[in-house]
């Protein structure tokens, strides 16, 4: 495997590249780096020629860039060169928002709670920092960007599969949870009623699947 860097507009973006097969390009979530993918990545390098990379405000600055939504990477500029699109737990046009005015005291407290956790684990190459504040604010505008994230579907020309967690949200029987995990959900429903070409894979799991069911996801990517 090549681990290398890229220089572009006086940000440095670290690489890695290696196996064999077809091309495959990993992309990391919002808050994580590529390291969270290194599992999937290595079970994926038996097929394809993996290359994995942090994104500019990660590589950069360790916190995510304002507009770089769950629908940043759904690019129209470049149709034909891209052979197939799988996204993994993310992307998802959900009907209503994930957050309320009623849900704003509980997030702000499961994300302080978050942060606190992060900040023990200081130095983790897996996941960016963020304090509470700057999580919450990120969910707020992951929901204005998923309102229009739709019609970016409409216009991608090539083959889709959505790998999809059953509990985004956590296994919560009550509450934020199970609202949250329906949401997730008809957001799905809605994207197939749209797209019905698009191929959907649910893993009984929560967000965090990429890191706790890379098997499973690196069996439905190489199909």
């Amino acid at each position: 495997m090549r681990q290398f860097t890229l220089h572009h507009d006086d940000v440095t973006i670290p690489v890695s590249r290696g196996g064999r097969g077809r091309p495959l390009d990993r992309c990391p979530g919002l808050s994580s780096t590529q390291a969270y993918l290194r599992e999937l990545a290595e079970l994926l390098r038996r097929d394809h020629d993996v290359v994995t990379f942090d994104l500019r405000a990660t590589a950069s600055r360790r916190r995510p860039a304002a507009g770089r939504g769950p629908g940043a990477a759904l690019r129209r500029g470049a149709p034909g060169t891209v052979g197939r699109l799988v996204l993994v737990d993310g992307a998802n046009p959900v009907p209503e928002p994930f957050l309320t005015e009623a849900d704003l005291p509980v997030f702000r407290a499961m994300r302080d709670a978050m942060a606190a956790e992060n900040e023990a684990r200081r130095g983790t190459a897996r996941q960016v920092l963020l304090t509470g504040p700057e999580n919450l604010d990120l969910n707020v505008e992951i929901d204005e960007v998923r309102s229009h994230i739709l019609d970016r579907y409409r216009d991608i020309d090539c083959p889709i599969g959505m790998i999809m967690s059953t509990a985004m949200a956590g296994e919560g029987g009550e509450g934020l949870a199970v609202r949250c995990n329906r949401n997730w959900r008809a957001g799905v429903e809605r994207l197939v009623r749209a797209r019905p070409d698009i191929a959907t894979s649910w893993l009984d799991a929560d967000h965090g699947l990429v890191f706790t069911h890379a098997p499973e996801i690196a069996r439905i990517v190489s199909v």
